[in-house]
């Protein structure tokens, strides 16, 4: 349904007037007042979304986020299994590249704030907060007699400690989230005031939540100094609705309630045992057979969609999801080698290497893709900025980019490139996980029907397959990211030279980047990061997204859905359905 079959006059005001602010102004025409505590009211919680982009009809229904809420008897055991993956490595905050890493940590770690549905920070160690009103400083009240697991009291020393050690980046891979704080005070033990170089009204959300965000999750210091990074990143003591009790590589994890979890209403639960499982029909026999009633982890196999839905005894939920996969081509291959993406386009066009790899774009009958490995359930993509990031996103860019599904093209720059009909050219590796295998499958058989070029899919645990790409060991690879509900998420963490996922391990004497690097994309992507203009910021990101998608910095591929499986007797309230997170402290069984 469109906007205007669904608004009453009421929910027509809000909108209008959420929308009732100076593009110019970084803080959306917002006091300090308004983004003040200890709770964000419904009118800057829909101005918040509007600034960012992301207000949709569903945000205009007064409470809706809030209306279903769980029901049945507390405690009892909840059995997960974590799809798509051998084993959890990390649970470290400052280390965790995978989403669902950070799904589990959001269970046991707490942050200042947490969002909600409705993707707005709300106070989570944080009792109460103000802000100036040039959007400069930030003072948080926090939480008196909240314990760490370990029984230590958290006061405002863990904060700071947090923010050091996350600030480092030889300790985390997430400081740049906290590159706009000039600085971070002790203000008492209970207090503490943060300084910005520049507003952002975006703070409480992109840099001081604690699971997508990980920056400022809070951990203890007296915890890592006793168990040394290795350990705590194996158990981490927080001050989260559960704790850690067991987690052995390869087995899993298992949480039990925190009995003295600051909020006494949770968790209902009194344990939670997480089960990673890597393959598509073990995860769909233990979830019928019972052994699982809830599913985490990786994206599930779209395969399983309907096949659950069909089953009386589960819930299937599909919400948007914010992410992209792509195809990585190696660029430092002979045969797809581009050493200097910073080409003029006519240049790079008589690049062989060049002409491989857009030839690999043009390549991908997204369309095919999609319907065959995913059953319909994913949209095409042609960059890193996703259909869930609403106002961002280039509903054109199909039809504007360089990598749109061309077969004769494609055909045409292999030939070119010295490869005719796919003669001459050596066979490639493509590297999955285990339980992408059929999806690999699919996009060979693409590549043999388009290109007549042999892939061989070799599936390989995501932490052998991740170490691989980060040291620009493959050919190819399927991959790419969950949870990127801004565009710095995508372009920043992603398509920057010196980003963090690109080649951060390689021979740097060897290859001078990993996958990508255009000097023009680095300086839109910085830019924008510091533009509050939001017509001029979206320009900026669409521009960037044009560039890397034209330039081939990969083989841009789908954007996923979110889908949640529970069996029917697990009861998941609708307050703590956030796409990309599996947040349990509200859920009953029964």
């Amino acid at each position: 349904m469109t906007r205007k079959e669904t608004f009453t006059e009421d929910m027509q005001r809000d909108w209008d007037e959420a929308h009732d602010f100076d593009p110019k102004d970084p803080m959306a025409g917002l006091t300090g007042r308004d983004l003040s505590g200890p709770k964000l009211s419904r009118r800057t919680m829909l101005r918040l979304l509007a600034a960012g982009g992301a207000l949709t009809a569903a945000h205009m229904v007064p409470g809706a986020a809030g209306m279903a809420r769980a029901q049945g008897a507390a405690g009892g055991t909840l059995n997960c299994g974590w799809a798509g993956v051998a084993e959890i490595l990390t649970l470290d905050p400052a280390k965790i590249n995978q989403v669902l890493q950070f799904q589990i940590t959001s269970n046991v770690l707490s942050g200042l704030m947490h969002i909600d549905a409705d993707l707005v920070a709300q106070g989570d160690l944080a009792e109460d907060w103000t802000v100036s009103d040039d959007g400069l400083e930030y003072t948080f009240k926090l939480r008196e007699g909240v314990t760490f697991h370990n029984g230590d009291p958290f006061t405002a020393d863990d904060v700071l400690y947090t923010y050091e050690r996350s600030s480092n980046p030889d300790i985390s891979i997430h400081s740049g989230n906290l590159a706009n704080v000039a600085s971070l005070e002790k203000l008492g033990d209970h207090e503490v005031k943060f300084t910005l170089k520049a507003p952002q009204a975006s703070f409480l959300t992109k840099t001081l939540e604690r699971a997508s965000g990980r920056a400022m999750t809070i951990v203890s210091k007296t915890a890592i100094e006793e168990m040394g990074e290795s350990k705590y990143g194996l158990t981490p003591v927080g001050t989260g609705p559960f704790k850690v009790v067991e987690h052995e590589l390869g087995q899993g994890v298992v949480l039990e309630k925190f009995a003295d979890y600051y909020d006494p209403e949770r968790p209902k639960l009194d344990r939670i045992v997480i089960r990673p499982i890597d393959g598509v029909e073990p995860l769909a026999a233990a979830m019928e057979a019972g052994d699982i009633q809830y599913i985490g982890g990786n994206p599930l196999a779209a395969q399983l969609i309907d096949r659950f839905k069909s089953n009386p005894d589960l819930v299937v939920d599909i919400k948007p999801a914010p992410g992209f996969q792509s195809v990585w081509i190696n660029p430092w291959r002979e045969q797809m080698k581009v050493t200097d993406f910073d080409k003029p386009m006519e240049e790079l066009m008589k690049d062989k290497g060049f002409m491989v790899r857009l030839a690999l774009a043009k390549a991908l009958d997204r369309d095919t893709y999609v319907q065959q490995a995913h059953f319909g359930y994913a949209e095409p993509a042609y960059g890193t900025i996703n259909p869930a990031m609403a106002f961002y996103y280039d509903d054109a860019i199909a039809e504007k980019s360089q990598q749109a599904f061309d077969p004769e093209g494609a055909k045409a720059l292999m030939a070119e490139a010295g490869y005719p009909d796919g003669e001459g050219f050596p066979g490639l590796e493509l590297i999955t996980t285990p339980s992408q295998k059929r999806n690999g499958l699919v996009l060979a058989n693409i590549y043999k029907q388009v290109l007549g070029i042999d892939i061989t899919v070799v599936p390989k645990e995501f932490s052998v397959g991740i170490q691989d790409f980060n040291s620009c060991e493959y050919d190819l690879r399927l991959g790419g990211s969950g949870g990127d509900y801004d565009p710095d998420d995508g372009v920043v963490d992603w398509m920057m030279t010196d980003c963090k996922f690109n080649g951060p391990t390689r021979d740097t004497e060897k290859y001078a980047f990993g996958y990508f690097s255009n000097a023009k994309a680095d300086e839109l992507i910085a830019e924008q990061s510091v533009t509050a203009d939001l017509e001029e910021r979206k320009a900026l990101v669409q521009e960037a997204n044009q560039i890397t998608s034209d330039r081939v910095a990969c083989g841009f591929l789908y954007h996923p859905v979110d889908v949640q499986v529970r069996h029917a007797s697990v009861n998941f309230p609708a307050e703590s359905r956030i796409p990309g997170l599996h947040d349990l402290d509200r859920v009953t069984l029964g």
